[in-house]
């Protein structure tokens, strides 16, 4: 029985000998196959929209080069644009284009951030998205969105672009998306002066469970709510002087049950608040100027 248990042990040993050579052998490989990518770490924001009467307006970023080199590999990066139609309506022909270069940055624009990766900026304004996207000003509404993608050139040859860049962007803790979406807005309209009327709701009838609809005029706040049964009416005054009046949601324990209408001086139904509305953005929709 011992000589069976000593041939047993040899043979492990053999084969986990062999397993160790096989396995050395693959790590080796990939070490000689395998080479780095680069990130292009999104730092700040320098303009997240372009304001539709505005062709002044910026979209921009502060990226910083992460690789290998401390940066070192990095050629240039080339920046496209397209833009996107998201306002089709019934019998309205797409108006989406293809991406065209906007712009491209050289590696030497870029100086020593706080970690002693290079950083630089990249900003582009309304204008020139149009003009490098080829879309008709006039063809352009609220809620459209201009897409950007970088393109990373590097010393040896190699390109990263969105396209290709996963590992590379997913196997850093840092953004690193080489793409981004700079939509159309539009500024805040003038509210019509007069009585304007809210009108809350709650499918379980028991109030709005801490959440609220907050309305501020010109920065000032009024928060709207109840505490018990179905629904709540209230009313508010806008005067002629003022000029900005925004509405956000504040969540509460239920937003599950809670809808809302307010409605302007003008008769328009501005904000028609359907279950589990979205907190803390603004509600309204300025481009479509029925204030």
């Amino acid at each position: 029985m011992k000589t069976i248990k000593i041939y047993i042990i040899l043979m492990m040993g053999l084969v986990f000998a062999i397993s160790c050579t096989e396995a050395d052998e693959i790590v080796d490989q990939v070490q000689e196959t395998v080479s780095r990518g680069l990130v292009l770490r999104t730092v700040a924001s320098l303009g997240d929209d372009f304001s539709i009467s505005d062709l002044e307006s910026v979209w921009g970023r502060t990226l910083e080069v992460q690789d290998d080199l401390g940066g070192g590999l990095l050629s240039q990066i080339n920046i496209y644009v397209a833009f996107s139609d998201t306002t089709i309506e019934d019998g309205d022909p797409d108006l989406s284009t293809d991406e065209g270069l906007i712009g491209t940055v050289s590696a030497s624009s870029f100086s020593p951030g706080p970690f002693g990766f290079p950083r630089g900026d990249i900003s582009f304004t309304y204008a020139e998205a149009i003009a490098a996207s080829g879309v008709d000003f006039d063809d352009i509404a609220g809620g459209d969105v201009f897409n950007f993608r970088l393109e990373a050139l590097l010393t040896d040859g190699r390109i990263f672009t969105n396209n290709a860049a996963g590992t590379v962007a997913n196997g850093s803790f840092f953004s690193s998306p080489y793409a981004y979406s700079s939509p159309v807005v539009c500024p805040p309209t003038v509210p019509t002066a007069g009585t304007w009327s809210v009108e809350l709701q709650d499918s379980f009838g028991d109030g709005w469970n801490n959440a609220s609809l907050d309305i501020t005029i010109d920065g000032e706040t009024t928060s709207y709510t109840f505490e018990t049964g179905g629904s709540a009416s209230f009313t508010f005054e806008v005067t002629a002087d003022n000029e900005v009046l925004g509405i956000i949601f504040t969540s509460g324990d239920f937003d599950e049950e809670v809808t809302a209408q307010v409605t302007s001086a003008n008769g328009n139904v501005v904000l028609d608040l359907q279950p589990s509305p979205a907190a803390g953005v603004e509600l309204l929709d300025y481009c479509l100027d029925n204030l």
